[in-house]
């Protein structure tokens, strides 16, 4: 079930409980209020509000807005109204379901994937809410390559990634749970140019599980959004976000992520890392019931 759907559930079994209640909270008393309240004291903390869009917050919980704590409220209404306000962490992260076929990763989650795909859509952008909103999974992740599977060089990242439009890439630095990665909305090649694009964006998460503190960077320099080059796997900017080998057939040996072509840096150290597993995987829209909010 959507959040939005528990939500009215819930008040269909508080009216249950309370006969006496008009189904309209319009025409409902101070007391009527503080009635269903008191029915529904044990299950409000357990509904995810900040992950309802802003039309069903607006529409099914602003008239019910005397059942909830007034500083709740005030957040919630902040959230949707101000991008630059930040959460409070004790958010919870939206419910999980069982989806099978949106995204075979060793490395990211759906949670992952869903703010990838509303970074794609250019959805919550600016808010730092995003990562709370519903899971919202309009894409199917098809999966070309893993690194502990297919290997860690450039000749097979191109042989399995060249030529596909609209392509994410995530690494996992060794050593540590950071997840750092990027969009392509254009074809990889090895022809050794740079690649112009307005939309590719690079992007870093502090682990699989904090999506809190992820940094969302987008191109600035779109003449050197990307670079394509046969002795190069995923290369976006000039060097916001590297992997290179010597040679084709070697395994990646230059890993670093600069600020240079975009927006943020994505990592807090200029430093060369080393990737315990890198994925590439292409998006392919998909239509089914749990596409949108």
């Amino acid at each position: 079930m959507k959040e939005i759907e528990i939500w009215d559930h819930v008040l269909k079994w508080g009216l249950e409980k309370n006969p006496t209640l008009l189904s309209d909270p319009t025409a409902w008393s101070d007391d009527d209020f503080k009635m269903m309240e008191n029915t529904l004291q044990h299950c409000l903390p357990f509904i995810r509000f900040f992950s309802l869009s802003s039309e069903d917050f607006f529409q099914k919980v602003r008239p019910y807005k005397k059942l909830l704590k007034r500083q709740l409220y005030e957040e919630l209404l902040e959230s949707y109204l101000n991008p630059n306000s930040k959460p409070n962490y004790n958010i919870l992260l939206p419910r999980s379901r069982n989806i099978d076929g949106i995204i075979d990763s060793k490395i990211v989650n759906l949670n992952i994937a869903s703010l990838i795909s509303r970074w794609i859509d250019k959805i919550d952008i600016k808010s730092k809410y995003a990562y709370a909103r519903e899971l919202y999974l309009p894409y199917e992740f098809k999966l070309l390559l893993r690194g502990s599977r297919d290997g860690f060089t450039p000749r097979k990242f191109h042989k399995l990634c060249d030529n596909k439009l609209y392509t994410v890439t995530f690494a996992k630095i060794k050593e540590t749970e950071e997840i750092i990665g990027g969009y392509n909305p254009l074809e990889w090649k090895s022809n050794g140019k740079f690649v112009k694009t307005k939309d590719s964006f690079i992007f870093s998460f502090k682990s699989k599980n904090n999506f809190k503190d992820s940094i969302l960077s987008r191109i600035k320099d779109s003449d050197h959004a990307l670079f394509c080059g046969s002795n190069v796997g995923p290369k976006f900017g000039t060097d916001d976000f590297d992997m290179i080998a010597m040679e084709d057939s070697k395994e990646y040996e230059y890993l670093r992520c600069l600020q240079r072509s975009y927006e943020k840096k994505i990592r807090d150290t200029e430093d060369k890392f080393s990737i315990e597993d890198y994925e590439v995987f292409q998006i392919i829209e998909k239509d089914d019931q749990y596409s949108n909010n």
